[in-house]
């Protein structure tokens, strides 16, 4: 099968070396920007790819919503297979491009967009052909996972984290998307599209790593606890869920276990059971090789990971309940209703009784809107 690249950034240039050593791909082309071509593969238009009967799959490695939504519209438009990594892209136009997909009989793959080189939706697409899917969760963004472990085996603070997680590649230098849950939230989106045929966009909960402290680290360590940036999806009462919180685990948990930038994503079946895969999350060759796994599907006629028939619902957060760890005021010990809570100078930790994850983050966005420092974790249960 013959192969354009839209890219040629650090995936990019992973998915190029890689075309050209497996078997039953080749590469044609390129896209790159104005002034970029300086080899005769690279073009500057998509145009030179879309109307090139030659190519018969693009991989799109740009980033980005747009102009990768239309470039990737016009090339499954032009009958040609689409593979992704671009976790934005079908997270906001997902649908859109598998309807497209199916209407020309051509593929529309994108299991590199959640967990690298970690074959979770690979899988789970799998799976649901002759299982019923229970829940989705993991530690599916490895710069978060990174700094959470420098902070709790190093003894880094936050700051000294995230340079250090920059130095490495493994954070942008804008690593909001990262620290803040958002990376993560879009790929239990996807899981979820994969997993019931629906995919939230509204009504999600989401809290990050940017208010955990090291002396938050200290005082739950003290207690034997490891703290993990976690991903939860899943159906409840014919209800979807889906939400990202940092969560306080025993030291002997497999996801204790999961160090430095790896991820693990996991699934529970009724028939599989829990299944979990392991692996590493971004960087050049491990995406790539998730994006080179998916045009060797297309090959061999998978086609299709996201039904054409999944619709966009609101998730519903409110039919999960967890105990909550948290650090706030002293002064506000009485706002949260603690089952256990104990004052160090001006500062309360505590655990609270079970709390719906929409009441809990709700509860203390309030706070927030008030300029109050909170920091909260749910409790591994």
């Amino acid at each position: 099968m013959k192969v354009s690249v839209l890219g040629y950034g650090t995936v990019g240039v992973g998915v190029c070396e890689m075309i050209e050593k497996a078997e039953g791909l080749e590469l044609v082309s390129v896209l790159v920007r104005p002034g970029k071509a300086d080899k005769p593969f690279k073009v500057t238009s998509i145009d030179e790819i879309v109307n090139d009967p030659e190519v018969e799959a693009v991989v799109e490695v740009m980033g980005g919503v747009e102009p990768a939504y239309s470039f990737v519209s016009a090339a499954l438009a032009a009958g040609k297979h689409a593979v992704t990594s671009n976790k934005a892209l079908v997270a906001a136009k997902g649908p859109e491009l598998q309807r497209l997909a199916s209407e020309k009989g051509v593929a529309f793959l994108f299991s590199a967009a959640c967990g690298g080189a970690v074959p979770f939706l690979h899988n789970l697409a799998l799976a649901v052909e002759s299982d019923e899917i229970l829940s989705l969760g993991g530690i599916l963004n490895g710069t978060t996972n990174f700094m959470l472990d420098a902070m709790q085996r190093d003894g880094m603070d936050y700051a000294d984290a995230l340079k250090v997680a920059q130095a490495l590649g493994y954070a942008e230098a804008d690593p909001t998307a990262d620290v803040s849950g958002l990376d993560a939230l879009r790929k239990i989106m996807l899981a979820c599209a994969v997993a019931y045929d629906k995919l939230p966009c509204e009504g999600f909960c989401l809290e990050g790593i940017e208010s955990v402290t090291a002396a938050d680290v200290k005082h739950f360590q003290s207690k034997g606890l490891v703290l993990r940036l976690l991903v939860r999806g899943g159906m409840q009462d014919e209800r979807l869920y889906a939400f990202v919180q940092p969560v306080l685990l025993s030291a002997s948990s497999p996801e204790a276990s999961v160090l430095k930038n790896f991820n693990m994503a996991k699934y529970r079946g009724v028939n599989s059971g829990d299944i979990v895969l392991i692996g590493q999350g971004a960087g050049r060759y491990p995406t790539a090789s998730a994006v080179v796994r998916d045009l060797s599907d297309a090959v061999h006629g998978r086609r299709v990971m996201m039904k054409p028939s999944c619709e966009r619902v609101e998730a519903d957060n409110s039919v999960v309940s967890c105990r909550y760890y948290v650090r706030l005021s002293a002064s506000l010990a009485d706002a949260l209703p603690f089952e256990e809570k104990e004052l160090d100078g001006e500062l309360c930790r505590g655990v609270t009784a079970p709390l719906a994850v929409t009441d809990m983050h709700a509860r203390v966005k309030a706070l927030r809107d008030k300029g109050e420092s909170v920091f909260f974790a749910a409790m591994e249960e």
